[in-house]
C-alpha cells in the first residue's frame, strides 16, 4: 500500500484534508509497494523523532464547561517529509495520526467526564495520543495508563497531564495487537481506532483479553466506514455492546458527530467454536474449529 492509499484509507474528512494535501505527490522513495517487504515481527514500538515535530501549541479545550490545557504540533502535515516517519510506514504502515487532536477524543472525553466513576478505580486508554480522555479520568479521579506504541505521543501525554496540574498516572508502551498476558483493567478507554481494516480484528480481540469481567470498555468512532465490521468482530469475540449517538465541537464551531461504544463481556457468549485471531505474513486471520477462515490484509 502506497502513503497516499493508506491516508486515503484511513481518517479522510475534512479536517484531515490539510494532511493530504502535503501528499499527493510524494518522493519517488514512497512510491514503491511496502509490501515487497518483509513483515515486521509484533510488538512494533516507535519513537517520532522530536526534531520532526515542528513548533508546539496550547490549545485550552472545553469539556462540560470545564477547561483543559492540551499541546500538540502545530504542523502535523511536515511530518510525512521526516525519513524516520518514511521508515516507519515502510516497516509498518505506521503514521504518527496522534500528533492532532481528533473529534472523536473530543467526544470520549466528554463521555467520560458525564460518567459516575468510583474513584481510584485503574483505567487504560489505548492510542492515547495526546491524552485527552486519560486527562478528564485522571480528573474525575481514575487511575489512569495512558498506553501507545509512540514514546513520543507517551511523552506528550505525560506533559499534558502535568499541564492540567496532574501527575498521579503511569505510561506504556504498548502494542495492542499483542497485549501482555498479564494486562488487565476495569476501564479501557479509546477513541477513533477503527480506521483500517487491519485495525479491527486485534482492537476487538485486545478487548477481549484486557477487560476484566463487569468491566466497561468505551469506545467513539466518527462514524467512519469500517463501523459495520468494528461491531462485526465484537460480535465474533463474544461482547456485548451498546451504541449511542455522541457529538464534540471544533475550534471554529464546526460539531462532529459519532459513536460511543460501551462494550463489556456478554453472559450469554457461545465460546464453543471460538475463531482465533492470529498474525502470519502481514495478515491478521480467525481460524475454526473446523477450518472457518477469515482475513485482514494489512
Amino acid at each position: 500500500m502506497s502513503l497516499v492509499n493508506a491516508i486515503c484509507e484511513a481518517k479522510i474528512g475534512d479536517r484531515e484534508s490539510r494532511i493530504l494535501s502535503s501528499i499527493l505527490n510524494p518522493p519517488s522513495s514512497l512510491s514503491s509497494n511496502s509490501g515487497n517487504q518483509s513483515s515486521p515481527s509484533l510488538p512494533v514500538f516507535t519513537e517520532t523523532p522530536w526534531d520532526a515535530l515542528g513548533p508546539i501549541v496550547k490549545e485550552r479545550v472545553l469539556v462540560n464547561g470545564r477547561s483543559f490545557v492540551i499541546h500538540r504540533p502545530d504542523q502535523s502535515k511536515h511530518l510525512l517529509d521526516h525519513p524516520s516517519v518514511q521508515a516507519s510506514f515502510a516497516a509498518d504502515e505506521y503514521l504518527p495520526y496522534w500528533t492532532d487532536l481528533w473529534p472523536a477524543s473530543r467526544m470520549l472525553a466528554k463521555v467520560t467526564a458525564r460518567e459516575c466513576w468510583t474513584p481510584g478505580v485503574p483505567a487504560l486508554e489505548i492510542g492515547c495520543g495526546l491524552g485527552l480522555p486519560g486527562i478528564v479520568a485522571l480528573r474525575q479521579g481514575l487511575r489512569v495508563t495512558f498506553a501507545d506504541c509512540d514514546a513520543s505521543a507517551l511523552r506528550f501525554a505525560a506533559d499534558n497531564a502535568r499541564a492540567n496540574n496532574l501527575h498521579d498516572f503511569r505510561l506504556m508502551q504498548l502494542d495492542w495487537r499483542c497485549p501482555l498476558a498479564d494486562l488487565s483493567f476495569p476501564i479501557i478507554l479509546a477513541s477513533d481506532l477503527a480506521y483500517e481494516l487491519r485495525n479491527l480484528i486485534p482492537l476487538a480481540s485486545f478487548i477481549k483479553k484486557v477487560l476484566q469481567p463487569g468491566g466497561i470498555c468505551l469506545l467513539t468512532d466518527p462514524d467512519r466506514p469500517l463501523a459495520p465490521r468494528l461491531r462485526e468482530e465484537l460480535n465474533y469475540e463474544g461482547l456485548s455492546f451498546t451504541t449511542h449517538i455522541v457529538r464534540a465541537g471544533e475550534p471554529g464551531g464546526r460539531r462532529i458527530k459519532g459513536t460511543l461504544y460501551r462494550i463489556a463481556h456478554s453472559p450469554k457468549a457461545d465460546f464453543t467454536r471460538p475463531l482465533v485471531p492470529a498474525y502470519h505474513d502481514g495478515s491478521w486471520t480467525r481460524t475454526g474449529e473446523n477450518g472457518e477462515n477469515r482475513e485482514e490484509n494489512q
